[in-house]
């Protein structure tokens, strides 16, 4: 479904990324994993049409998506879970969710089962919720585009432990749902219950790829590549 090949991306003059291949398949869940600076968002960036393809390949279901802006990349079916959530803030929780409401599997009702607590708060502005809150409007405002690939920057970051463990929960149940997800998250021990395979990458460069088993039977890899 999803294809980078060496790609290479960054910002203005500055480059980040020199040489990042990873794929991810119908159904599967991939995690890119990093320390920080070393990429990771600049990739996700590149991947959703906001930051250039400078070289190498980037692919939607086998044909090039670089040089189309972020609608069109979305459009192909790519919904995005940004760092810092980016709600929109004088809007509503439902406001939130029907904004960028496409027709398909997920519906207002569907993301209301899901979180029931966005339910709860439907009438609420969303710039009053909580982070934890604002977070699961995040996932279920990507999740109303109705994507094939649903894609999380940070996917529990500076959430309390109760909350980040319903964030797991829900995508351990869209993952059941057969829904294909990119994500980044610091939570190794969660990633690897979640997770069918794992892409490391170092200074902008992919430096290792591998299924969870494979990264449990690698510590020193884990030293290099992810341990501060």
């Amino acid at each position: 479904m999803l294809e980078l090949r060496a790609l290479q991306s960054g910002y203005g003059e500055t480059q980040v990324l020199f040489d990042v291949s990873l794929s991810v398949a119908a159904g599967e869940v991939v995690a890119l994993l990093g320390r920080n600076g070393m990429g990771k968002t600049t990739t996700i960036r590149a991947i959703m049409g906001l930051l250039p393809v400078r070289g190498g390949q980037l692919a939607v279901d086998g044909a090039s998506v670089a040089g189309l802006k972020p609608f069109q990349i979305a459009q192909m079916g790519l919904g995005l879970v940004p760092e810092g959530r980016q709600v929109f803030p004088t809007l509503t929780v439902e406001e939130n969710l029907v904004a960028t409401a496409r027709a398909g599997r997920w519906t207002l009702a569907d993301v209301f089962a899901l979180f029931p607590r966005l339910q709860e708060r439907r009438r609420q502005l969303a710039r009053l919720l909580s982070g934890g809150e604002q977070q699961m409007l995040a996932i279920g405002r990507a999740l109303m585009t109705n994507p094939r690939l649903l894609i999380l920057d940070e996917a529990t970051e500076g959430l309390a432990p109760l909350i980040r463990a319903e964030i797991w929960a829900c995508l351990a149940r869209l993952k059941a749902e057969r829904l294909a997800i990119l994500l980044i998250d610091k939570t190794l021990d969660a990633l690897m219950k979640l997770a069918d395979r794992h892409v490391i990458i170092e200074k902008g460069v992919t430096v290792w790829s591998g299924n969870s088993a494979e990264l449990a039977a690698a510590p020193d890899i884990r030293a290099r590549y992810l341990h501060l």
